[in-house]
């Protein structure tokens, strides 16, 4: 007996189950916002300092790096995680990438090489978003993606917010290096979290569920679990010793009707292991096509577009408004940073709770709606108090239309055959990636940033751009989120309706 425990306890990963668990595996996005946010209010000061010019037009620039470091990445490392089926390898190359990164800004002698540090983080933001959403997907029950999604965009917006105060205070104390070797030390703390984890198709060779366990906590081991497959994935039980296993073992989950799981964790002898079958994977040119023939999939694209227009466009011009009208030093911009992003973390998870249980369509629509106004009483120079609420608001509104957006994009690759969670997410980063070049960088020249130095009430120009943006997206919401979008529900009901009236 000895001898057995022994044999199990050399094969079985340690700390499988909370290695594995939806909770260890959610949380981790912070990390690489906070890296990217952390100079948001320091670097336009950091120009001045080394005697450039048209500083607003440079710090575009730098966020136009980032996004291309997405778009050039994005399509190879969604395919190849979809390839080999694993996602451990492009999340430590991301961090690989994220720790150089900064390692290289914080010295860079020039702007040429920040460029090119930007550059690199971009890269390591399209591992940690593909690979960390997909591997979120794969581990997390379908009924329950909506939430989880939900607390991993909280941690998107906890890295704005922690990051810029942080960053300001550190460069007022300490200097340029200061917000840099905070990251660092971030990203290799989140690094350890990168190295424990164990997915969820690696679980499942030991019989354990991670997607069971979190649908049925508090039930004992050994018992009946619901569990929720990826997607289009078909699992299967081998023969042990020439004998079938009890039907309560799937033999095809590819289905979405859930399907019940023998969980054998503390048997004596080692569990038969739960095996996925190869599947099929659509190449790139392949999901382009799928995701052109779906409606739903390309509203959703659309709109995370316009959702990185929207934040990234202001990013360049907004310490600049707060230290030309009220004053502020990097600092200051770092604690209006707070107050104003505060309210975002909530927003994320609420929604993505709502998402679960009563779809995507409202509550979509409804945060949109709600952010339009703000963004244009942002053009009022009354006191600073209203102008750090007003975008406080529309920053709660707009970040919780993410949740819906990864949630309907999770929904898409499930009725896709061939479309994988890294596949739709790359689809969601490289829309994201254009979005971050475009707000700061708008045709060519004319951007965000441009407007802003250039343009007569350029500040006027720049919110008045946002909030057109913002009302797009309302509509493309309106018209094409969920299976079944308002206007198809209110144009069925006007029909029904006419058909139950009388005839003359």
């Amino acid at each position: 007996m000895s001898d057995i425990a022994t044999s199990r306890s050399a094969r079985r990963p340690w700390g499988l189950k909370w290695r594995s668990s939806v909770w260890f595996v959610t949380f981790g996005i912070a990390t690489d916002l906070l890296v990217y946010s952390v100079i948001i209010p320091v670097v336009p000061f950091q120009l001045e300092k080394l005697r450039y010019n048209n500083v607003s037009g440079l710090t575009g620039w730098l966020l136009f790096a980032y996004s291309a470091g997405i778009v050039i990445s994005t399509p190879l490392l969604a395919h190849l995680s979809e390839i080999y089926r694993s996602r451990w390898w492009p999340m430590m190359f991301g961090l690989v990438s994220l720790i150089g990164s900064s390692v290289m800004f914080m010295e860079a002698p020039n702007y040429l090489v920040m460029v090119i540090a930007r550059i690199m983080q971009g890269i390591s933001s399209s591992a940690v978003w593909i690979v960390g959403l997909a591997l979120l997907c794969d581990t997390a029950p379908e009924q329950k993606i909506g939430q989880q999604l939900g607390l991993a965009m909280a941690g998107l917006s906890l890295g704005l917010v922690i990051a810029p105060p942080i960053g300001g205070a550190l460069y007022d104390h300490f200097g340029f290096r200061a917000p840099f070797i905070f990251g660092i030390i971030c990203a290799a703390a989140d690094g350890i979290g990168r190295i424990l984890v164990v997915e969820r198709k690696d679980a499942l060779k030991w019989g354990y569920d991670p997607a069971a366990a979190f649908i049925s906590t508090g039930i004992q081991d050994g018992v009946q679990e619901t569990s929720i497959p990826p997607p289009h994935s078909t699992l299967r039980n081998p023969d042990v010793g020439g004998e079938e296993k009890s039907s309560s073992t799937p033999t095809d989950t590819s289905c979405a009707t859930p399907k019940l799981v023998t969980r054998e964790v503390e048997a004596n002898t080692s569990p038969a292991p739960i095996v996925e079958q190869p599947k099929v994977t659509l190449n790139p040119l392949g999901v382009l096509f799928a995701l052109s023939k779906s409606s739903r999939a390309l509203a959703s694209i659309l709109n995370t577009f316009i959702y990185g227009v929207v934040f990234t466009g202001l990013e360049p011009t907004l310490p600049l408004r707060m230290q030309a009208v009220w004053n502020f030093n990097p600092g200051q911009v770092g604690l209006a940073y707070v107050a104003a992003g505060i309210p975002p973390i909530f927003s994320s998870p609420l929604v993505g709770l709502y998402v679960d249980r009563h779809g995507a369509a409202w509550i979509s629509l409804i945060c949109l709606l709600f952010s339009l106004p703000w963004w244009l009483i942002l053009i009022v120079r009354w006191h600073v108090g209203l102008f750090i609420a007003s975008f406080a608001v529309a920053v709660f509104f707009m970040s919780g239309v993410v949740s819906p957006l990864t949630a309907e994009l999770a929904a898409v690759a499930r009725t896709i055959p061939g479309l994988g969670y890294a596949h739709i997410y790359g689809a969601f980063n490289f829309a994201y990636g254009i979005g971050c070049g475009v707000g700061p960088l708008m045709g060519g020249q004319a951007s965000y940033s441009q407007i802003y130095d250039h343009v007569h009430q350029g500040w006027v120009a720049v919110c008045c751009i946002t909030a057109g943006f913002v009302f797009v997206a309302s509509v493309v919401s309106f018209c094409y989120t969920d299976e079944h979008p308002l206007l198809k529900r209110i144009l069925n009901f006007k029909a029904r309706r006419d058909s139950d009236e009388p005839t003359a």
